[in-house]
């Protein structure tokens, strides 16, 4: 089992994250393009493996799954850092670009393309999905 350790802009808050990754996509739903301004890179942890340093900000809304989903960000810098969904319980996404190193996870896939503008590069050599992606399996 590895250890990933990240943080946001102004070092406000930090994270250490002690678990094999998850699943890690490029996500390009409206939502993540309006926290962006571009696609998403983010894996998925056991979100008891998160550890934070820090108090950081969120925002709750209702995605287009149906599923409630709490976005957690610096409140000092704006830095988008975690998300939660009652879709997916027990699982935290973190944001690829938050790492101390991020190219330490690659995505594996995109998710959201049909949402993508036009101008978006899409790798061709990763999994492609139009919409949600598939379930992520949960180990506790």
């Amino acid at each position: 089992m590895k250890t990933y350790s990240g943080g946001c802009l102004c070092g406000e808050i930090r994270y250490e994250v002690t678990a094999d990754p998850g699943p890690s996509r490029i996500c390009w739903c409206r939502d993540c393009q309006r926290i962006a301004s571009n696609g998403t890179a983010n894996v998925v942890f056991p979100s008891a493996a998160l550890k934070v340093t820090g108090t950081t900000g969120q925002h709750e809304k209702t995605a287009d799954s149906g599923n409630t989903v709490t976005r957690r960000f610096c409140p000092k810098c704006g830095t988008q850092l975690f998300s939660d969904s009652t879709g997916r319980q027990g699982l935290t996404v973190v944001r690829l670009g938050t790492l101390d190193d991020p190219s330490s996870i690659k995505p594996t896939a995109t998710i959201w393309s049909a949402s993508a503008p036009s101008w978006a590069c899409i790798d061709g050599a990763l999994e492609v999905f139009k919409g949600p992606p598939p379930s992520v399996p949960h180990k506790k």
